[in-house]
């Protein structure tokens, strides 16, 4: 009879215990647990602040009781592991030794605490990680005394969080020491969420170090001091900054990990120890897009890889392959979502790419209320392999990221996806999904029918020096226009832009052309080429993406182009 112990009780570690017992009846299976709770869902934490979850026991997933009377599960709580002996294959608490014949390390991952002045003294500040944290948050931080609470770090957790206080009725500050929240995206998909963010009266401060907490006579925040000399007045902190593997007990026994201490194992979740396996936010598995060890802290790796893990342990066969960083998260009635590798990640990777951006709705214009949904796909400039994606909009986001992200993982094409038979009916997709028209659109930038230009790349190029070297034409509505357009636009609807292809002639210059989401411009696009007029880019997304990007809008002047 094999012995099996786990070290670890929060994810990995029951999934790893059920998978083993699952396999093999007979095992002696000993999970050991440091705090008082197993298997309870952290990323759930922030929207039982709202309300959401209603009650602080829906969080608990799998009680110890069902692991000990359904999987015959030896479970121990509040007794911690201190010591290691791989060679002897003897694990230490401060209770007892245990010898094992396989080891299952998940330890999963302690929050970061940031060097702030004066947090050592702090009372009324709580990392977002454990049911320690969840109790101490609840009772303080959404205590009636706390009108204003701060976010320090603004990734997942530390959106989610802001969000949910909001709704909860607080006031909230967000800090974020990049120079944009959500990093895992490019700029411009952070910048839709923190827009999203303060119109919903959130505070977002980025590019803010927080340098110390002012405190009362209590001992308690009263103040973040930001290093630019900018104080919020706040009644309770939460730290979101980050994550560190708790991986020091096989450190000391000579794993091999990656720079932040994450334990490398390969597809068995073997790690470089004999009959030791890690699984949970402790290792770090392959990216399968660039084949290198990489850090993916995600409840599903999580419980996919205690899974291979446990039934390993017992000598079944399972592979994890590994990941390429999907994600999604909430922003009160938005989702931004993003799987594969972005411009950010290519560029450093050398690999070369090109970019297909849509608007299209998510459902129908004829059914109500329509929602836009922007898709933009990243793939290889010269065999068309889908590299990536970043989306954001209301519906329909999270179906659209899994299909690109299958899409990835099948080493599809750009020119694929149109192929691809999506499910379709009014409520839920148009008849020609969003996914498939970004597939339409990357064919005709491949016949070279079109040409796209980013918001960010017309931005750069929009200098007072450039001016007379480009004619910005907007095709849409009069009444469009007059409702605002980009500066030095001339005014030509795409209902009369044939009535005035000689005019359009006479301007002799390079064209950038748009509409409000980008499809009126490409119409536009292909008449003015068909016409002769060859120097034409498209902006990808319309008017619609430049409100959201950028600030350079006018009010024109009733008439701009005499258009007789």
């Amino acid at each position: 009879m094999s012995k099996i112990i786990i070290i670890g009780g929060l994810s990995a570690g029951p999934s790893a215990a059920a998978k083993a017992r699952r396999e093999d009846e007979n095992a002696e299976i000993i999970l050991f647990e440091k705090g008082a709770h197993i298997s309870y869902a952290t990323c759930g934490m922030p929207y039982a602040f709202s309300g959401i979850i209603e009650d602080r026991s829906n969080l608990i997933v799998v009680k110890p009781e069902l692991l000990q009377n359904r999987f015959n599960i030896d479970v121990r709580l509040n007794e911690e592991i201190v010591k290691i002996d791989t060679e002897n294959k003897i694990v230490y608490s401060k209770k007892g030794d245990y010898s094992y014949d396989k080891l299952v390390f998940a330890t999963g991952a302690k929050s970061i605490v940031p060097t702030i002045k004066n947090i050592e003294k702090a009372t009324n500040w709580s990392t977002c990680r454990s049911m320690i944290d969840f109790d101490k948050i609840t009772s303080e931080g959404l205590a009636a005394t706390s009108k204003h609470v701060t976010v320090i770090g603004a990734g997942l957790i530390g959106v989610e969080v802001a969000e949910n206080l909001k709704e909860a009725g607080k006031d909230v500050t967000l800090i974020e020491g990049d120079n944009q929240i959500l990093n895992m995206w490019q700029q411009k998909f952070g910048n839709f969420a923190e827009t999203v963010l303060r119109e919903k009266g959130i505070e977002v401060i980025t590019s803010g170090f927080v340098s110390e907490f002012e405190l009362d006579e209590n001992w308690k925040i009263s103040g973040v001091k930001i290093k630019d000399g900018k104080t919020i007045k706040t009644d309770f902190v939460i730290l979101s900054v980050g994550i560190k593997p708790n991986t020091d007990l096989l450190l000391e026994n000579g794993a091999e990990h990656i720079g932040n201490g994450a334990l490398k194992v390969n597809e068995q979740m073997e790690t470089s120890i004999k009959d030791v396996y890690a699984a949970g936010d402790n290792v770090a598995i392959k990216n399968l897009q660039t084949n290198e060890y990489d850090y993916f802290p995600l409840g599903t790796h999580s419980n996919k890889a205690g899974r291979a893990a446990g039934a390993n342990a017992v000598g079944k066969q399972i592979n994890f392959k590994g990941a390429y960083k999907t994600a999604i998260v909430k922003v009160f009635d938005y989702t931004l979502a993003r799987t594969g590798l972005n411009p950010r990640a290519l560029n450093l990777l050398e690999i070369p790419f090109k970019t297909v951006l849509t608007i299209a709705g998510s459902t129908p214009s004829y059914y109500p209320d329509q929602k836009d949904l922007i898709t933009e796909i990243y793939y290889h400039a010269e065999t068309e392999q889908i590299l990536g994606a970043e989306l954001f909009g209301e519906v329909g986001v999270d179906k659209r990221v899994d299909v690109l992200s299958t899409a990835i993982y099948a080493k599809l094409k750009i020119i694929d996806l149109s192929q691809l038979d999506l499910a379709y009916a009014p409520p839920y997709s148009p008849a020609k999904d969003p996914v498939v028209v970004s597939s339409f659109v990357a064919e005709n930038i491949s016949n070279y029918k079109s040409v796209q230009v980013s918001v960010e790349e017309l931005e750069d190029f929009l200098t007072d020096e450039n001016t007379n070297h480009y004619t910005l034409i907007d095709v849409r509505t009069v009444a469009e226009f007059e409702k605002g357009t980009i500066p030095n636009a001339i005014n030509f609807p795409l209902d009369d832009i044939r009535n005035n292809i000689d005019a359009i002639k006479t301007l002799n210059k390079p064209i950038i052309i748009f509409c409000q989401r980008g499809l009126r411009g490409y119409l536009a696009e292909l008449i003015l080429k068909q016409n002769n007029i060859d120097t034409i880019v498209n902006l990808a997304g319309g008017f619609k993406l430049w409100q959201m990007y950028s600030d350079k809008i006018v009010i024109p002047k009733p008439v701009l182009v005499d258009k007789k």
